[in-house]
């Protein structure tokens, strides 16, 4: 696998040494102030594309060390938490003993009595 990384970076820089090579042409930059400026292209395009990538390699490095510092701020107080304290005395505990609880009281007519009285059937209905 190593080999394959060097053989595509040597292949790189293949193509932007010839690139280069063929394109090694002045260009022509409006400044302000009339002011104009020669510039060889391959520096151009490699200017612009450091304009670009530098501000998003800088943000993305400042988002990774952020989320190493919250990662590391949660693994200390995970760490904390699941450590024993050795600098508080542990409180004892006593046994009480839990009277049961009364059953409750229901009246003994309430208890017995039907739910629904029953209804007389009129002669004649089945």
């Amino acid at each position: 696998m190593q080999f394959l990384k060097i053989l595509f970076w040597c292949l790189l820089a293949f193509v932007a040494a010839v690139f280069t090579i063929s394109n090694w042409n002045p260009v022509q930059i409006q400044l302000w102030g009339g002011l104009v400026a020669d510039v060889n292209l391959p520096l151009l395009l490699l200017v612009t594309f450091l304009i670009g990538f530098v501000p998003t390699l800088l943000y993305n490095h400042a988002i990774r060390w952020r989320l190493r510092q919250r990662l590391a701020t949660c693994e200390r107080s995970l760490t904390e938490l699941r450590m024993p304290r050795t600098d508080v005395t542990p409180v004892p505990v006593v046994d009480v003993p839990i009277a049961p609880a009364a059953a409750p009281t229901v009246p003994l007519a309430a208890a017995t009595a039907p739910l629904a009285a029953p209804t007389a059937v009129p002669p004649g209905v089945a």
